[in-house]
Formats: C-alpha cells, structure tokens, sequence
C-alpha cells in the first residue's frame, strides 16, 4: 500500500517511518510512504506557498497552484490515488473508515497549514475531507500520521499479530475492557481474582461487562 503526503513539514513524519509497527511494515515493502515537499511546488524564488485571504483576516492560505502541481505530479505516476484532505471540517475518522480506506492501495493526503487551504482545491482536487476530531492542531501533518496507522494495520502483514486487530472498536462499539500482567500484586493492588481462575467462561463475562462500563461512562 502507498501514502502520498504533501506536507511543509516532510521531516515531521520520522516518527512513523524511523521506528514501530509502519517502520517495520516499510522495511518489509509492505507499506511505502512518500513525502512531498509543497514548496518544491512553488513559482517564486521565496518558494512561497501561502498569501492574505481575499475579503481580509488574519492569517494566511495556501495557494491553489503549487497543491495543483503536486497533485498531478502523483497522479502522473498513480492516476488512481484518493486524495484526502486533513481538517476538522471534514468527515469524523474512525475505525470502520480505517478499514475502508485500507482497501485503497494508494492514498494521497495533504497536510493543510496556516487558515488552511484555498476552497478551490477543496471542490476541484480533493476526494474526501477528513477530520480526526473536534479539535484544531497546527498542521495536517499530525492527522496525516494517524491515518495512515491506523489504514496500515488492516493491511495483511503489518501486525506481527492478527489477533492484535481483535480489539475495541474492531469487533464492537464498546471501548477496551481493562487489562492486567504480572505480578497479581503490587503495592496492595490485586489483580481481579476472575482473570486468574482459568474460567474462560466468566473472563468472557467480565471483560464483556467492564467494557460496557467503561463505554457507558
């Protein structure tokens, strides 16, 4: 599976590609993430991307003709790529659009910045809008880099173990029970005596139950 991703920030994604779960899956060429520099993109000797928004304001938007250029360049080589934009005006992400992304083998997100981008490349050049959340970050790159997480794990051979996948949100809408390792005691805290019986029965019972209550509080 490929990423694309248009950022202003290339060197922000080493958390993911340097060390973990996609690090390892690019090792293995089972995911390939490329990175494009937006000012690269750019027409003028600043290698400016953004200017002052038509009708006033503050801040500054990013321009239509260097996100243009980029994007036809990746679909140059990959005419087939969704390309996706990062805002909180998009739509909400979550586990069952991850799995349905995943089916896509080649993505394209671009990183907004600044007041975000000009609407025209949102009517004209973008397949989805995306939002992680109600809540604004500095930049499209944080987002990017959770998508592609979490697109990455529903892909055959990323999780050293499938059984990995098997958890809340994947198999329910209930958030994770809670979970327990050695030793069974610590500083006068117990382990809950159900999960050492061996009863596989009643630890079904009770995770089944803590996840309601989690998800219900």
């Amino acid at each position: 599976m490929i990423f694309n991703a248009i950022t202003l920030f290339p060197k922000m994604f080493d958390a993911i590609t340097s060390e973990g779960i996609i690090a390892r899956a690019i090792s293995k060429k089972i995911i390939n993430i490329n990175l494009f520099q937006l000012r690269d993109f750019a027409d003028n000797k600043h290698n400016n991307i953004d200017d002052s928004p038509y009708g006033g304001g503050g801040g500054m938007v990013m321009q239509v003709a260097p996100i243009r250029k980029c994007i036809q360049k990746i679909k140059q080589q990959t005419p087939d790529t969704t390309v996706i934009y990062l805002s909180p005006q998009g739509v909400k992400f979550d586990a069952k659009m991850a799995i349905k992304l995943a089916k896509i083998p080649n993505i394209t997100l671009l990183c907004g910045r600044y007041e975000g981008v000009d609407e025209r490349i949102i009517e004209h050049d973008i397949d989805i809008e995306i939002s992680v959340g109600d809540f604004v970050v500095s930049g499209g790159e944080l987002p990017a880099m959770i998508l592609i997480d979490a697109i990455s794990r529903q892909v055959d051979g990323v999780l050293g173990n499938a059984n990995s996948l098997n958890d809340s949100f994947q198999t329910s809408d209930l958030l994770d029970y809670p979970h327990y390792t050695r030793p069974s005691e610590i500083n006068g805290q117990k382990v809950p005596e159900v999960l050492l019986s061996g009863d596989d029965k009643k630890i079904k019972e009770w995770r089944k139950n803590m996840a309601i209550i989690a998800t219900n509080k």
